[in-house]
């Protein structure tokens, strides 16, 4: 798996205009429906359960990132978008840092191996400062993919 595999480039948010947690998790999911690959009908409830999500626990990992993620039974196929935040956002992170790069994952709810091994590739990724670094100076949507694809090419063979 890799990050091309989940993430849908339409649906990429290299400015994010919203300013809180809640209304950046709402943007994302709009952004996914938006680009047609959740359904619309799907909206409210993915944000509540992003949300609820949220409240167990802080995504917000430090170093300026998080990836808010839930497993939902309205969802047949794992999809991911990314958000910047050239202002960052409070997401409650760890650190008490602001979060300037947010992965939103969608994962089916009868696939929690799939999530985990999304959630591998997406934490390795986001781990490294090199890909923060990149990540966080995006400005464009070809900024991201172009980061996407060359991180991806970098992976070992899984």
């Amino acid at each position: 798996m890799k990050l091309q595999d989940i993430v849908v480039e339409s649906a990429l948010i290299p400015a994010l205009e919203a300013v809180g947690r809640d209304e950046v998790i709402a943007e994302m999911v709009d952004s996914l429906v938006s680009a047609k690959a959740v359904d619309s009908s799907l909206r409210d409830e993915l944000v509540d359960a992003v949300l609820a999500r949220e409240r167990r626990g802080s995504t917000g990992f430090g170093k300026g990132v998080a990836v808010p993620h839930v497993k939902h039974a309205g969802i047949t196929k794992m999809v991911a978008t990314i958000g910047v935040s050239p202002k960052g956002v409070d997401f409650h992170a760890l650190d008490r840092q602001p979060v300037h790069s947010v992965v939103l994952l969608l994962s089916p709810d009868n696939q929690p191996e799939e999530h985990l091994r999304a959630m591998e590739i997406i934490f390795g990724n986001l781990s490294q400062d090199t890909f923060r670094r990149f990540l966080r100076q995006a400005t464009t949507v070809d900024d991201i993919v172009t980061l996407i694809r060359e991180a991806d090419s970098q992976q070992l063979v899984h």
